[in-house]
C-alpha cells in the first residue's frame, strides 16, 4: 500500500474512532445532566407545593383532595410535569392526574426518607410507569404531615436525549465528512510535497544524497531562509576543522563561519562563482548557489569551498613545466649560435681560436657546473639553476649565483617543488626587473645558504625598483605593474603562498635606483 494510501486510511480511522468516542461520551454527559437538570426542577416544584400554606391548610378539613387536586393539576401543566401526587402520612393520595387513583395509596416506595423530613430525588415505578421524581415533605407545627412527589417519566425524558442526540448524530456526521475530505486533502499535499515518492524511495535517495556529498572533494555548507545549517558534509568538517561528532546542523551559519555571504545570496537571489574566502588562515575558493522551489522563491542557499593551495600548486607544475622549457629553448638557441660561431672560425681556418673558444665554453660551463654540484648536491635545485643561467645568457643578463653559496644542508622533509616555486619565480621576476631598467648593465645575483637553523635564498637585481605606494600590494594575486596578461600578478603570490606553507617568511628592500633585493627565511624543523 502507498503512503499516501496509508496515511488516508489512518485519518479515517482515527476520525471514525474520534467521533464515536465523542457520540457516547456526549449522550452520556448529556442524559447525566438532563436527569440532574429535570431531577432538580421536580425537587423544587415539589418543595415549592410543600411550602404552600393552602396544601398545609387543606390537610385539616373533611375532603383535602377537593382543595389539593386543582392545585396540583394547575402547578402540574404549568412547569410540564407528567404527574404531581400529594399524600398523606398513609401515603394516601390527594391528587393524581387520574382522578380515578385519588384516594388510592401511592406507590413506588421511596417516601421513607421524605417522612423522616428529607426532600430527595429518586427513580422509581409508579402507575404511569418508570419516572423521575422529586418529593419533598409537608410540616405542619414541626410535624411531616404529608408529602409532594413530582414526576416526569422517563420515557419522556429519553425521547428529549434522542432528540437532542439526533441533532448531535447529524453534526457529527458532518464533522466526519469534512474530517475525511480534510484527510483527502492532507495526503494529496502530503504526496505533492514529497514529489510522489514513497518512504523506500525517500530513504534511498537519502542514503544516496549523503553518499555524493561525501565524496565530492569539495567542503559542502547548505542554509535555509533563516540562515540554520541544514546540509553539511565530511570535507566541510575538515575544513573548519570540527570533529565529525559535533552536530552543526541546526546551527546558524554565522556561528560557525564568518563572511560566508549565504545570507546575502538568499537575500539577493543572485549565485556567485569563483570568489576567494579566508577560512581559518588558508584561502578558499567558493561558489555560492540559490536554492529555488517550483514557485521561484529562495528557500534557502549551498556553497562549495576548495582550497586554492591546490589551484596553486597546479600553477606551480605548470610554472616549472615552463620555466624547465624555457631553459632548455635558450640552451637550445644559445649552444646554436655558439656552433655557428665554432663553424665560422673553422671555415676560416681559424682552428687556434676555434680551439681556445671551445676551451673557454668548456672551462666556464664545466666551473659553473661542479661548483653547483658541489655547493648545491639537490639535482632539482640545481638543474633549475643552471636552467635559469642558461635563460639569463639568452636574455643578455648577468646572472651569478654568490660563490659563497652553500645549499647543502636541505631537510628531506621540506618540499623541493615550494623551493623551486620561491627561487623560479623571484629570478624571473628579477629578469623582467633588468631588462626595463634601461641600464647597459643588467645584472642578477641569486644567494643561497643552509648556514644557521633557517634557509636563506636571497634574489638580487638592479633594475628600477619598487615604488613605495606598491609595497603592501606586492604579494596580492592579480596585483602588476606590469601590462597586465594571462601571467601578470602570480608570481610573487604563488611566492608567499609557498612561503607560508613552509612556515617561513619574506623580506625585501628597494631602491629606485640600485634595484631590489628579496630575502626568504625558511626554519629547517618546519617543512611540509
Amino acid at each position: 500500500m502507498k503512503l499516501h494510501s496509508k496515511l488516508m486510511l489512518l485519518i479515517v480511522i482515527l476520525i471514525v474512532l474520534l467521533g464515536g468516542i465523542f457520540e457516547i461520551t456526549f449522550k452520556n454527559i448529556l442524559e447525566t445532566n438532563m436527569k440532574k437538570e429535570i431531577g432538580s426542577k421536580a425537587l423544587a416544584v415539589a418543595e415549592s407545593i410543600a411550602n404552600m400554606p393552602e396544601i398545609e391548610e387543606a390537610f385539616y378539613e373533611d375532603d383535602p383532595a377537593s382543595i389539593i387536586q386543582p392545585i396540583a393539576e394547575r402547578i402540574r401543566k404549568q412547569v410540564g410535569a407528567e404527574f404531581i401526587v400529594v399524600g398523606n402520612r398513609n401515603e394516601v393520595r390527594y391528587s393524581h392526574p387520574n382522578p380515578v387513583r385519588l384516594g388510592q395509596k401511592m406507590v413506588g416506595g421511596d417516601n421513607g426518607r421524605v417522612f423522616n423530613g428529607e426532600s430527595v430525588i429518586s427513580e422509581s415505578v409508579g402507575t404511569l410507569g418508570p419516572s423521575l421524581r422529586g418529593k419533598a415533605p409537608i410540616f405542619s407545627e414541626g410535624e411531616v404531615v404529608g408529602v409532594v412527589s413530582v414526576g416526569y417519566l422517563q420515557t419522556d425524558i429519553e425521547k428529549e436525549i434522542s432528540a437532542i442526540q439526533k441533532k448531535m448524530f447529524t453534526a457529527t456526521f458532518l464533522i466526519l465528512i469534512g474530517g475525511l475530505m480534510a484527510a483527502f486533502l492532507i495526503t494529496l499535499n502530503i504526496k505533492k510535497a514529497l514529489f510522489g515518492l514513497e518512504p523506500k524511495e525517500i530513504a534511498w535517495m537519502y542514503q544516496e544524497k549523503h553518499a555524493i556529498l561525501e565524496s565530492i572533494h569539495e567542503g559542502i555548507i547548505a542554509i535555509d531562509t533563516d540562515g540554520r545549517i541544514t546540509v553539511v558534509n565530511e570535507n566541510a568538517h575538515k575544513i573548519l576543522r570540527v570533529p565529525n561528532e559535533v552536530l552543526l546542523r541546526g546551527k546558524r551559519i554565522d556561528e560557525v563561519l564568518e563572511n560566508t555571504h549565504l545570507l546575502s545570496v538568499v537575500a539577493t537571489g543572485q549565485a556567485e562563482y569563483d570568489q576567494e574566502i579566508m577560512i581559518l588562515g588558508e584561502v578558499y575558493l567558493a561558489n555560492r548557489i540559490p536554492i529555488f522551489n517550483k514557485k521561484g522563491d529562495v528557500i534557502g542557499a549551498v556553497a562549495s569551498f576548495r582550497s586554492k593551495s591546490e589551484l596553486a600548486k597546479l600553477l606551480q607544475e605548470l610554472s616549472h613545466v615552463k620555466a624547465y622549457a624555457e631553459g632548455l629553448r635558450a640552451q637550445t638557441h644559445e649552444y646554436s649560435n655558439r656552433l655557428y660561431t665554432l663553424l665560422g672560425l673553422i671555415q676560416l681556418g681559424s682552428y687556434k681560436e676555434a680551439i681556445d673558444f671551445i676551451s673557454k665554453e668548456v672551462d666556464v660551463a664545466q666551473g659553473f657546473i661542479q661548483f653547483l654540484m658541489k655547493e648545491v648536491p639537490d639535482p632539482i635545485i640545481a638543474a633549475f639553476v643552471l636552467g635559469k643561467f642558461s635563460l639569463a645568457s639568452e636574455l643578455k643578463v648577468d646572472f651569478t649565483i654568490d660563490r659563497e653559496s652553500s645549499f647543502k644542508d636541505v631537510p628531506n622533509e621540506i618540499d623541493r617543488d615550494h623551493l623551486v616555486t620561491i627561487i623560479g619565480n623571484l629570478v624571473n621576476n628579477a629578469f623582467e626587473a633588468v631588462r626595463e631598467n634601461g641600464k647597459a648593465e643588467k645584472r642578477v645575483m641569486l644567494f643561497l645558504t643552509d648556514l644557521g637553523k633557517e634557509l636563506i635564498i636571497e634574489v638580487e637585481d638592479n633594475g628600477r625598483g619598487i615604488e613605495s605606494e606598491n609595497n603592501e600590494h606586492i604579494f596580492q594575486e592579480g596585483f602588476t605593474t606590469k601590462n597586465r596578461n594571462s601571467n601578470s600578478g602570480i608570481g610573487l603570490s604563488l611566492v608567499q603562498n609557498a612561503i607560508n606553507q613552509l612556515g617561513g617568511s619574506i623580506t625585501f628592500s628597494s631602491n629606485p635606483e640600485e634595484g631590489t633585493i628579496f630575502t626568504v627565511a625558511i626554519p629547517k624543523s618546519r617543512g611540509k
